[in-house]
């Protein structure tokens, strides 16, 4: 109601329309039980990334379409140009001008469609000159702090807001130390590709027997991989961290540190039905490679990738490991400032 109203005073500052339209129908259909399956299933869902996809360039779209917009304007923090190629238009989702806000990760999910519908009036400047020219405007919004939380939902635990639907289920805290076999040096040399992407985007299986059991939590489908807080557990030289979640023996397994080997990955894979492609016109086929930069959560640097398509999906192989690669979330690969495309980490 208090965003409604900042919006609605800013619109008559500046003389405009001000309409609002409900759609929380459609957002707890796709976006909110979405979000339930996906945690009671032990993956980590991404809402910002589904809202983008699902509501503000899909429905909401379409109904500003409808009303006679030629546009939607949004407020994210990223650039859209426009080329030609063999004698069609292909839109470009670039990465915004303030690398401290830049927004692209968020839209990863968009097609050419979408894009060639929506502006970024704002991607083009930094955070700081956008709140000097609100200011200079006389606009309420100016000091307003940035959002937080869940996309619509606002600032809320996690675990409170899953508790609606997740009941809470004691169960075992494993702590496996970073000596387990699992974690021994990779071998050097594979008898083929497929063997090496499965070896590396594979995941380690844990028992309880892997590890010593140092505390309880309150479910398993609270908690997501690379998580440090609220598992309460003390007396630890390093803190502990999330390594792997089992939801159907409903145990949380930890590693000491943030350089528990048992946090580290080179590569992932994405589902066939689950790979987008931003630039259509790059799509790849089987058998094929391709050089890229990628990261796996808003706000990571960009990490070098080699993508692989084979039959089974899209397998994402980074040149360093990385940190809690986590299922459900997205990973998006880039050429440059350009996302290229993204898909949902299996």
């Amino acid at each position: 109601m208090e965003d409604s109203n900042d919006a609605l005073i800013v619109a008559e500052k500046l003389g405009i329309p001000f309409q609002t339209v409900d759609l929380s129908e459609q957002y707890k259909a796709r976006i909110v039980d979405y979000m339930f399956e996906e945690y009671k299933n032990g993956r980590t869902p991404n809402p910002d990334v589904l809202c983008n996809r699902e509501i503000k360039f899909d429905v909401f779209l379409d109904i500003a379409l409808s009303l006679g917009a030629d546009y939607v304007a949004t407020g994210h923090y990223c650039q859209r140009s426009t080329s030609t190629k063999e004698g069609g238009e292909i839109h470009h989702l670039l990465a915004g001008a303030d690398p401290n806000k830049d927004q692209s990760y968020f839209l990863c999910q968009l097609t050419q469609a979408q894009l060639a519908k929506v502006l970024f009036p704002i991607g083009h400047l930094q955070k700081a000159e956008v709140r000097k020219i609100a200011a200079a405007q006389d606009l309420v919004t100016a000091e307003k702090k940035d959002s937080q939380g869940l996309c619509f939902i606002g600032k809320v635990r996690l675990p409170d807001f899953l508790q609606q639907q997740l009941a809470p289920k004691k169960g075992a805290i494993v702590e496996v130390p970073a000596s387990f076999s699992a974690y021994e040096e990779p071998p050097t040399t594979f008898d083929n590709q497929q063997q090496m992407l499965a070896y590396h985007s594979g995941k380690i299986h844990y028992t309880p027997s892997d590890g010593a059991v140092v505390g309880e939590h309150q479910g398993a489908h609270y908690f997501t991989k690379g998580q440090r807080k609220g598992l309460g557990v003390g007396g630890t030289v390093e803190p502990l961290f999330v390594i792997a979640t089992d939801v159907n023996e409903n145990v949380i397994y930890t590693g000491q540190g943030k350089d528990h080997p048992g946090l580290y990955r080179r590569g992932l894979m994405v589902q066939p039905n689950d790979i987008h492609w931003v630039r259509e016109d790059l799509r790849m086929e089987i058998g094929e490679t391709l050089e890229v930069d990628a990261r796996i959560r808003y706000r990571q640097p960009l990490e070098k990738a080699t993508l692989y398509r084979e039959k089974e999906g899209l397998f994402v192989l980074f040149d360093h490991p990385q940190s809690a690669i986590a299922e459900g979330q997205f990973v998006a690969w880039h050429s440059g400032e350009e996302l290229l495309g993204s898909g949902v980490i299996s």
